[in-house]
């Protein structure tokens, strides 16, 4: 026969927006993920803030320094009677004398009736200048402008005409610096600044998660204590707390305990509604069993099914009132144990197996429910076995939380159910056959337990043959 569901199935929780479930839940990762991509920000912007400021220092140092060469230059040059250019200029720059070092100076004839050159010995050929349409001279005769040197690096030439005496004869005289060598300066600057900030930035990044995981540790005390009292091992949430959190364990602590009185509430109300029907319930039995006859019957049986039926739905009511609330530890090992050898004393015609995991499983809820659950699915394949039943219990493989559900399993090489009929077994009352004694309320009883708990009843074919009773509740980690 093929597996077939009987009840409803856990039920999986709601399932969040896409946008919320891509994004991780855990509140650790999500504050040092933030506080790391602020740190990365702020350092990309110091980074490009310095490095920026650097770049101007550099090249308005450049252009001074290359503005006092040429002062310098224009100083140390004279002009003969005859018009030539005379001069020994120390600018006092030894790359102006080491050759195509890319620092240069050059004095040429600007106007009529001055003749010869003078270049600084770097100077090994001569550098064109753009024509005076191109870069035009400012209201002081300068100009400024960008050349490629002689092994092609890139040059910052000012340029400048200076008349040399009264006749007004000029001179056009330039000063050439490396362009290159400031660039790759600014390069190994901004190199060495990234190093320190990347082992800054890890520093911080690391100082703050562990600060942001100290923080966080009273939540995990919190975490912890809420585990203990869903576990049974403790009442309430105890310990000292930080004042963020303290009114949240204390709101905890009232809601267990408003919990706790609504379970006791509901166990007095259940107890006081059995007591009012017992006595009325026993008379019409004893009145029925007195009157005799067919009516006297007929009152004494109706009012044992009452009886049945009371006990069954405050059962119900029990379960439920203690459902959601703290949840109580049931070991299940020795309780199946126990409840093996009453019932193998009680049937020594029967061969009773039990086979039980290395582990120790632990039910989320009461003694006396899985006493009572146990009891009825043991006490049905006892009755419809021909010689043997086989009890297992072993951890789950549940699709949604594997490691807190377990399984019980009972199964006889009985008749079996079909299964078509496996429904109505479950149905209160309702018996497959009058010839075996009973109130038809076991496996009804059994169904509510288990749905009551949110867990799973399975009416199966056994490898013995018979019936195979398969029970998934959850369990305690």
């Amino acid at each position: 026969m093929s597996r077939r569901r009987n009840s409803e199935p856990l039920k999986p929780t709601a399932r969040a927006p896409l946008s919320l479930r891509l994004w991780p839940r855990s509140l650790t990762f999500r504050v040092i993920a933030f506080s790391t991509v602020w740190a990365i920000v702020t350092l990309v912007v110091i980074f490009t803030l310095i490095t920026t400021l650097y770049r101007q220092a550099s090249e308005r140092g450049f252009d001074s320094l290359l503005s006092a060469h040429l002062f310098n230059l224009i100083g140390s040059i004279g002009i003969s009677d005859s018009g030539a250019l005379t001069g020994a200029p120390d600018l006092g720059d030894l790359r102006f004398s080491e050759p195509n070092s890319g620092w240069y100076w050059s004095v040429e004839p600007a106007s009529e009736g001055v003749h010869g050159d003078l270049h600084s010995s770097s100077m090994t050929t001569t550098i064109p200048s753009p024509s005076v349409a191109d870069v035009p001279f400012n209201a002081s005769f300068q100009r400024s402008y960008a050349a490629e040197g002689i092994d092609g690096e890139q040059l910052e030439v000012f340029e400048s005409e200076f008349v040399l005496d009264s006749k007004n004869r000029a001179a056009r005289f330039r000063v050439m610096g490396n362009q290159s060598e400031l660039e790759q300066e600014i390069a190994t600057f901004q190199r060495r600044l990234l190093t320190y900030l990347s082992l800054f930035g890890i520093g911080m990044i690391a100082i703050n998660a562990i600060a942001i995981l100290l923080g966080l540790q009273p939540l995990r005390r919190v975490r912890n204590a809420l585990a203990m009292v869903r576990e049974g091992t403790a009442q309430r949430l105890d310990g000292r707390f930080p004042a963020e959190i303290e009114p949240l364990a204390n709101e905890t602590n009232a809601l267990i305990e408003n919990n706790r009185r609504i379970v006791e509430r509901s166990r007095t109300q259940v107890g006081n509604l059995a007591h009012s029907l017992k006595t009325p319930l026993a008379v019409l039995l004893n009145e029925g069993r007195a009157l005799g006859g067919a009516k006297g019957q007929l009152i004494a049986e109706q009012a044992a099914s009452m009886q049945k039926q009371v006990e069954h739905y405050l059962q119900r009511a029990r379960v439920a009132a203690q459902r959601d609330s703290v949840v109580y530890r049931t070991p299940v090992t020795p309780l199946v144990q126990r409840m093996v050898r009453v019932l193998q004393k009680l049937n020594p015609q029967t061969n009773l197996s039990l086979s039980l995991p290395a582990t120790e499983i632990v039910f989320a809820g009461e003694r006396e429910d899985l006493e009572e659950l146990l009891g009825n699915l043991l006490e049905n394949a006892m009755k419809w076995a021909k010689s043997s039943v086989l009890v297992s219990v072993v951890p789950s493989t549940g699709k949604d939380d594997p490691a807190s559900l377990f399984e019980i399993s009972i199964e006889d090489d009985g008749p079996g159910i079909p299964e078509d009929k496996a429904r109505d077994a479950l149905k209160r009352g309702r018996r497959l056959d009058e010839t075996k004694p009973g109130t038809g309320l076991g496996l009804a009883i059994v169904a509510d337990l288990v749905n009551e708990y949110g867990g799973v009843l399975a009416l199966e074919r056994s490898g013995m043959g018979g019936l195979k009773a398969v029970v998934r509740l959850r369990s305690l980690q």
